[in-house]
């Protein structure tokens, strides 16, 4: 009866999220954080199934499309040492982001282990006023000195290349193999497990809310509409991704990487390589939600990934 009356609930959410329709009517559609698994299908179906606004719908999908919420991660500004390369000194990094974005987390992930000062630059879903001056549409956008870099992984290689320009971001085999394997397999195993319940779907949109740039209205339409919408959009991912079991699914993707691993403290031996970065970019939001702490209570992950904590350190981020 609880998770009957949870789906209720959500559903009026839905229905109450109508009522700003002029309001979101006035601003642009959204796309999402930049990612080959984006279907522009999904926000007619919220509206054809649901009966959700299309313009409640295109601003939750594109907000939330994939995104990983967290409950504990805070914005403060910590005082870093300096890069880790002397030979990559840029004067200012910007990167524009969804702060519940995987792929966003990625960079920042590269970022903070390699101790570049950037300045983050919470980007509204909604208006998405903060990229007018872009081309590109979707998240991350990182500037470095005025050049503009998309699509995570490209953020990361052109970095890499900076920071070492002797070495090539795409010569070793086994790195590439589970880079792609967290853009194509991962992340699709983490919506399904944060939006599993109506409780988790709360629980992710609680933090979104809080945490992303959105107005007074905007934030309840998003919280309760959202959370309503992804729920049962999550359904439609398990069916997508061939998942049956959504905890199942992750505990199987964590210990897969612990396989990976062969004993080694990281993939790349005794240091992180990209690929240790980017699983621990992708998981590192999820931690302290349900689906991360079953993840670890579950699974022999908790390790690497408390070593991981230690080597990335703190943000080198500083929200303006």
């Amino acid at each position: 009866m609880r998770r009957v009356g949870g789906i209720a609930t959500l559903r009026r959410a839905v229905s109450s999220g109508v009522a700003t329709q002029q309001h979101l009517a006035q601003v642009a559609p959204l796309s999402t954080c930049s990612s080959s698994s984006n279907s522009p299908n999904f926000s007619r179906r919220l509206v054809d199934q649901f009966g959700i606004s299309p313009y409640v719908s295109r601003g939750v999908v594109g907000t939330v499309f994939f995104s990983v919420a967290a409950s504990s991660l805070a914005q403060d500004v910590h005082a870093k040492e300096p890069p880790r390369s002397g030979k990559f000194l840029p004067k200012e990094v910007v990167l524009y982001q969804y702060e519940a974005c995987p792929f966003c987390n990625k960079v920042k992930a590269f970022l903070d282990y390699n101790n570049i000062p950037y300045k983050v630059v919470e980007v509204n879903p909604i208006s998405k006023k903060e990229i007018k001056w872009s081309e590109y549409k979707k998240v991350p956008i990182l500037t470095v000195d005025g050049e503009q870099l998309v699509d995570s992984s490209e953020i990361i290689d052109n970095l890499f290349q900076k920071i070492h320009p002797d070495s090539s971001a795409s010569s070793d085999d086994e790195e590439n193999k589970w880079r792609g394997w967290v853009d194509n397999h991962l992340v699709h195993v983490l919506s399904p497990n944060i939006y599993r319940s109506t409780s988790e779907a709360l629980e992710s949109f609680d933090y979104i809310t809080t945490h992303g740039n959105f107005s007074f209205t905007e934030r309840l339409v998003a919280k309760y509409a959202g959370a309503a919408a992804m729920y049962f959009v999550s359904k439609k991912l398990k069916k997508r991704h061939n998942i049956t079991d959504e905890r199942a699914a992750l505990y199987e993707a964590a210990e897969t990487w612990v396989d990976a691993l062969k004993g080694r403290q990281y993939l790349g031996g005794t240091k992180p390589n990209l690929a240790d970065l980017a699983v621990f970019g992708v998981l590192r939001p999820i931690r302290h939600l349900k689906s991360g702490k079953d993840m670890v209570e579950h699974t022999q992950i908790g390790e690497w990934f408390s070593r991981m904590e230690n080597a990335v350190g703190e943000s080198a981020g500083i929200q303006v």
